[in-house]
């Protein structure tokens, strides 16, 4: 998946469609200003139709400060420059800085869900005021194509998880070194705050409910199979430092014909209290102990994680989790800001505002 998001600074770079029209006898193919010839028009041909150096016309054009230039000369470059239907180029102008405003954001090969939207859209939006553009890539394992990053020319790629050590010697073999997180910090999936929360929430949740056998759903989306080990560890240290029994984890998947069984499993040893990988998960197992004959919550507790809208839908109505997405959106946008900036990062992770949604999947009885 590649999502562009460009700005006006380089639009120019990632544009892909032809545009031609006609000026003063110039031609514009591809954004750039051809003469009768065919060829692109420069600054030395603006200098030579005035008379002036090509110096000038870069000092005027760029603006560059402390250039001693004459209003009057620097009138007659604009005028030239407009009449010759001149562009400066974008791509060249970015060598020159030696930026590209462009951040390139990896994202692992996860389904783009509601809180990952979430955060997405945030990061942009934040990094589009700053004046970068946008590009959002998903990297699959098994990808065939050469990465994205070998390909632009990104002042900072930024990972919703860390990268990989193969990752990071490649992004820095093409020459890029502003990566967020930082590679040298060695953090892991299971060690970041914005993970650990929510599982952990779900758990406590359940425990004050006088829920004490447990049981974990985890998503059958096997490209959340990592995601989903560092979720159902954190459910068994949570319920080991309450004293909870976690009974069963497995995946469960919606086309599954025997999902009543696995009920009547977990009842029969004693589960009171679910904890699903998400909302979606959650609503599975809600919907297989309505038609099974199970009693949503009095026989059987479900809590899910993400707080999307879907879980405000079902009958009855899921409780969740929620983690501040916007919040993690934002702090990852203001790292790739700094990095791009050669500002002091933050290396820590902030702690995630986590919040519990009760809803009527969850029973509030504690003679359990």
């Amino acid at each position: 998946m590649l999502v562009a998001r460009a700005s006006t600074t380089c639009s120019a770079t990632l544009r892909v469609v032809a545009r031609t029209s006609t000026r003063w006898g110039q031609r514009m193919v591809d954004g750039d200003v051809k003469d009768r010839n065919g060829r692109r028009v420069t600054a030395a041909d603006v200098a030579r139709s005035i008379g002036v150096s090509r110096a000038t016309v870069g000092y005027v054009l760029n603006d560059t400060p402390g250039a001693r230039i004459s209003p009057e000369t620097r009138e007659r470059v604009l005028q030239a420059a407009e009449r010759l239907g001149y562009q400066p180029s974008t791509v060249a102008q970015a060598l020159a800085r030696g930026r590209s405003r462009i951040v390139l954001i990896v994202l692992p090969d996860w389904p783009i869900e509601f809180s990952l939207r979430t955060q997405l859209d945030e990061a942009t939006r934040m990094l589009d005021e700053a004046g970068y553009a946008t590009i959002i890539h998903t990297h699959h394992e098994s990808e065939h194509a050469q990465p994205l990053w070998k390909l632009v020319e990104p002042e900072v790629v930024a990972g919703l998880v860390p990268f990989t050590p193969d990752d990071v010697r490649s992004i820095r073999a093409a020459g890029i070194t502003r990566i967020v997180p930082d590679p040298d910090d060695h953090v892991a999936l299971d060690a970041m705050p914005v993970v650990l929360a929510g599982p952990q929430l779900q758990v406590r949740h359940l425990a004050s409910l006088g829920h004490r056998k447990l049981a974990f759903a985890a998503t059958p989306d096997t490209r959340l199979a990592d995601l989903s080990a560092v979720r159902r560890r954190t459910v068994e240290r949570e319920a080991a430092r309450l004293g909870l029994d976690l009974v069963d984890a497995r995946r469960i998947d919606y086309r599954d014909a025997d999902l009543a069984g696995v009920l009547h499993e977990w009842l029969a040893a004693g589960v009171t209290g679910v904890v699903a990988f998400n909302d979606e998960v959650a609503g599975t197992i809600v919907g297989a102990a309505i038609r099974a004959g199970i009693s949503v919550p009095e026989e059987l507790a479900v809590i899910g994680h993400d707080n999307t809208p879907m879980a405000s839908c079902f009958a009855p109505t899921i409780s969740t989790v929620g983690i501040d997405s916007v919040g993690v959106g934002r702090w990852m946008a203001e790292q790739a800001i700094r990095r791009a900036e050669d500002r002091p990062v933050n290396t820590d992770f902030p702690e995630p505002t986590t919040f519990l949604v009760e809803r009527e999947s969850t029973a509030c009885r504690k003679d359990r």
